[in-house]
């Protein structure tokens, strides 16, 4: 199937693909799957009952990816899937998820993606995820993620989840359930601008014996853009776990961090880090002195901050 040039653009933003990508993948588009393939050891399957697919990675898969993106083109479309990925034991996959939203028209569009993952005994997973808004339209973009991992006994995820650009409204719903020798660390990196608005909720259940979870925050709010973060750590047991999130201010911007510590074990190692700034005015210097305008200076910067 030939992907119109607005697809091709959102398929490239949110999941680096030029083209249909080989092995297993799914492209679901304006609320339908246009195009599905499995491939011997990661089955696709739709969900029966809702909106929807169980991608089923088989035990002992190794060095494999599925990409799983989501476009919407139609303006005033509201979308809901549920999707399920279940990571078989000592498996080790990376997932590349996504969504763009291309709106013309006056009426919203909106993506919620909600997403179960069981990392099963020994697995390993890589999620990565892009958000992403664009077109001329006076429709809101909304995108609202809803993400529950659980990670058994020494599994171990990697998850990077990116907003963009283009998105005006979002709330990003993060739930992980850690048991023992398990891990998780979660990345995100998010920009808003103008009068967009970004909730990141992420709770982290440190649950078994010798589980870790890190949570890596770092995030641009530019214009009149507001943003709120808010992670809780809960150490049920001898565990370790880190709250790390940096925020770059700018314009008359409002930004929100609000890291959360629970101990309920006496052998919980729970920390957190959180600093919220504007661009220090020696990096502008040093880079203009290269040759760099102003402009060209502070999108060097951010860049550097988010990537």
């Amino acid at each position: 199937m030939k992907l119109s040039s607005i697809d091709s653009q959102l398929l490239k933003a949110v999941a680096d693909l030029h083209d249909i990508p080989q092995g297993a993948f799914n492209i679901r588009k304006d609320g339908e799957g246009l195009l599905r393939q499995s491939s011997a050891n990661i089955e696709i399957v739709p969900k029966q009952d809702k909106p929807g697919i169980d991608i089923i990675v088989k035990p002992g898969t190794r060095n494999e990816s599925v990409h799983i993106p989501v476009i919407l083109t139609k303006t005033g479309l509201k979308d809901v899937v549920y999707n399920t990925f279940i990571i078989g034991e000592e498996a080790d996959v990376t997932i590349v998820a996504g969504c763009g939203i291309h709106n013309q028209g006056d009426k919203d569009s909106q993506h919620d993606g909600i997403h179960e993952f069981i990392v099963k005994r020994g697995a390993s997973l890589k999620y990565i995820e892009k958000h992403y808004g664009q077109g001329g339209g006076q429709g809101r973009r909304v995108l609202n993620p809803t993400t529950i991992i659980t990670i058994e006994k020494g599994g171990y995820a990697e998850m990077e989840m990116v907003q963009i650009r283009g998105v005006d409204d979002t709330i990003r719903t993060t739930e992980a359930f850690i048991h023992d020798n398990g891990g998780l660390k979660m990345v995100e990196r998010l920009l808003t601008d103008g009068r967009q608005k970004a909730v990141s909720n992420v709770t982290i259940h440190l649950i078994g014996a010798d589980s870790s979870g890190q949570v890596l925050s770092r995030s641009v709010g530019q214009d009149e853009s507001q943003q709120v973060f808010r992670a809780s750590l809960i150490g049920k047991n001898r565990s370790s776990g880190h709250v790390e999130c940096d925020s770059i201010i700018m314009g008359s911007a409002q930004i929100r961090s609000i890291p959360e510590l629970n101990a309920e074990s006496a052998e919980a190692v729970l920390t957190h880090e959180a600093a919220i700034g504007r661009i220090a005015g020696d990096q502008l210097i040093k880079l203009m002195t290269l040759g760099l305008d102003e402009q060209e200076a502070v999108d060097t910067i951010l860049a550097g901050f988010l990537r």
